[in-house]
């Protein structure tokens, strides 16, 4: 048996979601494998042979149940007792509605690496239609039409 090694020259793409009416869970799975790039025949664990993803419409991303007042994100302030809590719905309807997906990709990713890190940053979340990426050609994919249930009817 022979190991396979994919090459150090990787060509990667620019790919484009839009998240409108899309399950948010469900987009992060498929952005967490783009960007780590195992949806390639020469997926190798060790190399970033990643996609770039834009994902546009944030803001009009869905949760699914009762998620969006259920779901508890924690975070601390690194003081004793700094901990603190906000839900989806408020995430959501703030300022930064892009941070709900950037999470839940982050959260699909390998722990603890310099190489999650840097496929990491090859994401880019954007709560309106409007990004600066026209120059790079990025490839429209369709996610809410690959299968039913990617999207939510509200």
């Amino acid at each position: 048996m022979k190991t396979y090694n994919a090459p150090a020259d990787v060509e990667n793409k620019w790919v484009i979601i839009d998240a409108s009416d899309v399950v948010v869970g469900r987009l992060a799975s498929y952005v967490a494998k783009r960007l780590r790039g195992k949806h390639r025949a020469d997926f190798t664990p060790h190399i970033d042979t990643g996609d770039f993803i834009v994902v546009i419409n944030a803001e009009k991303a869905k949760f699914t149940g009762n998620k969006l007042k259920d779901k508890i994100y924690y975070r601390h302030t690194g003081h004793p007792g700094g901990i603190k809590e906000t839900t989806a719905g408020k995430i959501m309807s703030g300022r930064f509605p892009e941070r709900a997906i950037e999470m839940a990709v982050k959260r699909m990713m390998p722990k603890e690496s310099s190489l999650a890190r840097k496929q990491l940053s090859k994401l880019r979340v954007y709560a309106g239609a409007e990004h600066p990426h026209e120059a790079q050609q990025p490839e429209a994919v369709d996610f809410a039409a690959m299968n039913t249930k990617n999207t939510k009817v509200a």
